[in-house]
């Protein structure tokens, strides 16, 4: 007759069980923490890019400044906030409309477009032969032409 009771050998060949669960489940928890860091980077730089084209709106709807003003604050803006990369800046004259019969208004928008390279997902990805490196961020912003009272 076995001196182990029933209790201890089922509680024995479970041993390892947690260890293995663990093994399984540790890769998906990193790759759900690494996708939120690298959302993270994401929302951080589409928040600076939108800043820079309101900066940059607010610059082209002021009198006496050109487009390569705009595009000179927008790049200044990016480089002061830590973003590195070539931005495409357009600055285009638009009109916004007003209900009522009103005549529209001149306005000018601003956008900023530029590649965000994944800095944790990409290269995982890669190792496992998919391709998830590079998204295209757009932002634009639109404010109405600055006029002297009572000429609108």
């Amino acid at each position: 007759m076995s001196s182990v009771s029933p209790r201890a050998s089922v509680r024995r060949d479970e041993r390892g069980a947690v260890l293995v669960e663990f093994a399984v489940t540790l890769p998906l928890l990193l790759l759900v923490l690494v996708g939120i860091l690298d959302f993270g980077f994401v929302f951080q730089q589409y928040e600076v890019m939108t800043n820079a084209a309101r900066e940059g709106a607010r610059m082209a709807v002021l009198p006496g400044y050109a487009e390569t003003d705009v595009q000179k604050r927008v790049a200044i803006y990016l480089t002061n906030a830590g973003i590195s990369g070539a931005a495409t800046t357009t600055v285009t004259p638009t009109q916004i409309a007003l209900g009522g019969g009103l005549s529209s208004l001149p306005a000018t928008k601003v956008t900023v477009q530029m590649n965000y390279t994944f800095k944790f997902l990409g290269p995982i990805a890669q190792l496992f032969g998919g391709s998830f490196g590079t998204v295209t961020l757009s932002t634009a912003s639109e404010m109405r032409t600055e006029v002297a009272a009572g000429v609108i």
